[in-house]
């Protein structure tokens, strides 16, 4: 459905070319100083803009309509909007006939029997992240911890990303990336066992994000050619976390106390002139998924910590 967590719960909602989308957060802890200032350096870095991104740029401006009073959470649901302005309807007119390759255009009218809003991707588009990213400002508020995402591969390569991203764009095609992201000061003993594992929760959530095609947890899939000896995050007498981070900072499924580190592998964006797909796009979406990465993180901590720590 929409709605993601158990005690930290997240809802969003609307469609790319709609009046509105948005976000409703539920079980957030009451006495949290909020306004929508707090919201501007996060959605920043998920906006459109830089070279690469696209030329749809929207204000992104937040307007919390309910759960705040007097610059505090009140610890009713708390729900923000945001204005859709720059859109242009008519590009993707033919796509309910003409399904685009590498889309949900199929999918969805399958699904919703015809009924799916196609403008701009509907309800599957990537601008539905706004409200997840929104929704990451709160949650780091709940689990302060320091959250840091970053790409580290962009089309296969470490570096010469600017080339890369221009040759890409005078071809009419895209790149994918990998965005890595550590989660450090994160207490030991958060997470369950099996179904709730930090990796599991966490995987959940990122496999959410539009396009993410990998989730890998410390050492990933290189522990597979690893020994056991190489691989093993060994204990010191008198040192609570392991000496090492080959697990990403996860044993059981709880945290160990050592930072939180995982990888998520992003696709080339689907909508390519190249593949005569009309419209404004990014030659590499993933350049704006770093933040949201970290907004995802940030709601599943925030969910686990109130399930083992109830609200004060």
């Amino acid at each position: 459905m929409n709605t993601f967590g158990n005690h930290f719960r997240v809802s969003i909602f609307g469609e790319s070319h709609g009046v509105r989308i948005g976000v409703t957060v539920d079980g957030v802890r009451p006495g949290i100083p909020l306004s929508e200032e707090d919201f501007v350096q996060d959605l920043s870095r998920r906006k459109a803009g830089a070279p690469g991104t696209t030329p749809r740029i929207e204000a992104d401006l937040p307007e919390i309509v309910s759960g705040v009073h007097e610059g505090h959470t009140t610890g009713a649901p708390l729900t923000i909007l945001f204005q859709n302005q720059n859109t242009r309807s008519a590009d993707y007119a033919l796509f309910r006939e003409h399904p685009r390759p590498g889309h949900a255009d199929r999918t969805a009218s399958i699904k919703y029997a015809g009924f799916n809003d196609p403008r701009g991707g509907g309800h599957f588009s990537g601008r539905i992240t706004l409200g997840i990213v929104a929704a990451g400002v709160i949650a780091k508020k709940m689990a302060p911890y320091h959250y840091a995402a970053h790409i580290v591969e962009l089309g296969g390569r470490t570096e010469g990303w600017p080339e890369a991203l221009a040759t890409a764009s005078a071809e009419g095609d895209s790149l994918g990336a990998v965005v890595a992201c550590e989660v450090s000061g994160v207490p030991a003993g958060l997470g369950e066992p099996f179904w709730d594992s930090v990796e599991s929760c966490l995987a959940h959530a990122l496999f959410a994000i539009p396009g993410v095609r990998g989730v890998e947890f410390g050492d990933g899939f290189r522990a597979a050619a690893m020994k056991g000896s190489e691989h093993n995050d060994a204990f010191e007498p008198g040192r609570t976390e392991p000496l090492t981070n080959h697990a990403g900072g996860v044993n059981g499924g709880i945290t160990n106390g050592n930072p939180l580190a995982f990888r998520v592998a992003f696709k080339p964006t689907a909508s390519i002139a190249k593949g005569g797909v009309p419209g404004r796009h990014d030659v590499c979406f993933a350049l704006r998924t770093p933040v949201i990465v970290e907004a995802m993180a940030a709601i599943v901590l925030a969910d686990l910590q109130t399930r083992q720590q109830p609200a004060l």
